[in-house]
């Protein structure tokens, strides 16, 4: 399928926009770093070498095929666990013990958390005009901050149910659900054909499927005028969704396991776990996840994210950028590599042909070559990049991610790790609340009473 770049620049509409507002210059200007851009070979011929962390599925593949085909730069790259995982923790001390590496990838919810840490370069001198007009101008805004350029989009991420066909049918389910009235039906109707069937998991571990849920359904949890910030975590649409969610945990209809844990994975090769809300990247996750599971190819299926009233409506469940760290002396070679990663078919194409990503490219000419390379046997030929597709033009505008995230989720995931003895997701939010006012307040930004 061809998207042209007008219309998909029209139809992807990202409104995760970071408000330059809210972070004043002067902060910027004084926790971020715009560190040496040399890039140049060195002097007795051989190439700058920079050094890079990530997770995301394909990256290994990525640095492969650029080292491949760069005679001047080089890329050593470490995996390292995802963000909320550890990956982050790794990143913000190495970033204090002054030996992070050059560059690194953060989602864009993180990313205004590393700026106000300090943490990353501003590259706005290495990021011309002509390279953003490449990606989304939405997923640019989500790299800017107070004018400044922090980082490189890498892909955009819609929500998306990915599903067991053949489980459903034996609960009598004939299509996905399209509401979330409907999703808790199929609850109901799966347990009841296999009292072990479940619909989904709620991750206690990892707020960002929260935070996407709320934002679906209308949430706005930071907002900005002039240098004061509004933090309203605990409004009445979130407190939609963790009510909704607090019941089905509380009915054991879904399940409460970590993400992309062994006991998740365990439950998905057994078939005790139907569904998988997730994003258009989660379809490499599962892919890859089951890919020794005997028969599980062809059995799943991938459907728009069930909204409240039936109307197409997603939020943004993750999505990368490429950062480059404060303690880097080769920006201009890690900007080089990054523009190579998420610009070029080429770099598309190798982490898609890995057959472990399914991203949606943060540049929209690249989409074809993402939906080309992406083999969906495992999902019985469906053209699942069209879904995707619909999927990104029904996000929802307005939401804005806050600058001290890091704080925010782990308020949020230590509440919600209780949730199994007694505590409540309500819980979690309130504790988020009160836990993101004063960290704003503690590195002297004014919040809104």
């Amino acid at each position: 399928m061809s998207t042209p770049r007008t219309s998909g620049r029209r139809a992807l509409r990202l409104a995760a926009t970071l408000t330059a507002s809210a972070l004043s210059i002067t902060m910027l200007a004084a926790c971020g770093s715009s560190g040496s851009s040399d890039a140049a070979p060195a002097s007795d011929g051989k190439p700058v070498n920079i050094t890079f962390w990530g997770w995301a599925k394909g990256t290994k593949e990525v640095v492969d095929a650029f080292n491949a085909s760069h005679k001047d730069v080089q890329v050593t790259f470490e995996q390292i666990p995802s963000g909320v995982a550890g990956g982050y923790a790794k990143i913000s001390d190495a970033s204090k013990a002054g030996n992070a590496p050059d560059l690194f990838n953060v989602e864009y919810g993180a990313l205004p958390d590393f700026v106000s840490q300090g943490a990353v370069q501003d590259i706005t001198k290495l990021v011309s005009a002509d390279l953003k007009k490449k990606y989304l101008p939405q997923a640019v805004q989500q790299t800017t901050l107070a004018t400044a350029q922090w980082g490189l989009p890498l892909d955009v991420a819609p929500q998306a149910f990915f599903y067991r066909k053949d489980l459903f049918d034996k609960a009598g389910i004939t299509a996905p659900p399209k509401t979330w009235d409907e999703y808790r039906a199929d609850a109901l109707k799966l347990k009841a054909a296999d009292p072990n069937a479940r619909i989904g998991t709620f991750f206690p571990d990892d707020p960002g499927t929260f935070e996407a849920l709320s934002w679906q359904n209308g949430a706005h949890w930071f907002t900005a005028q002039g240098d004061t910030w509004s933090v309203d975590i605990d409004e009445p649409e979130t407190k939609r969704v963790t009510d909704y969610w607090q019941q089905l945990i509380s009915d054991d209809l879904v399940r409460v396991q970590p993400s992309f844990s062994q006991p998740w994975t365990a439950s998905l090769q057994k078939g005790e776990t139907a569904g998988y809300l997730g994003a258009a990247w989660g379809g490499g996750v599962l892919k890859s996840t089951l890919a020794t599971t005997p028969d599980a190819s062809g059995k799943w299926a991938v459907a728009p994210v069930p909204t409240w009233d039936g109307k197409p409506a997603s939020g943004m469940l993750g999505g990368t950028t490429f950062a480059v760290s404060k303690n880097s002396k080769k920006a201009k070679a890690a900007v080089e590599f990054a523009t190579w990663a998420t610009t070029t078919p080429e770099g598309i194409q190798a982490r898609i042909a890995s057959g472990t990503s399914s991203m949606f490219p943060a540049d929209p000419d690249l989409v074809p070559t993402a939906k080309a390379a992406f083999n969906t046997d495992f999902y019985g030929g469906q053209d699942i990049y069209s879904v995707f597709i619909d999927a990104s033009k029904s996000i929802r505008d307005g939401w804005t991610w806050g600058p001290t995230m890091g704080i925010t989720n782990n308020a949020m995931k230590d509440a919600f790790g209780k949730v199994t003895q007694g505590g409540t997701l309500q819980a979690g939010v309130e504790a988020a609340q009160q836990g993101t006012t004063a960290e704003l307040k503690n590195r002297g930004l004014k919040v809104a009473q």
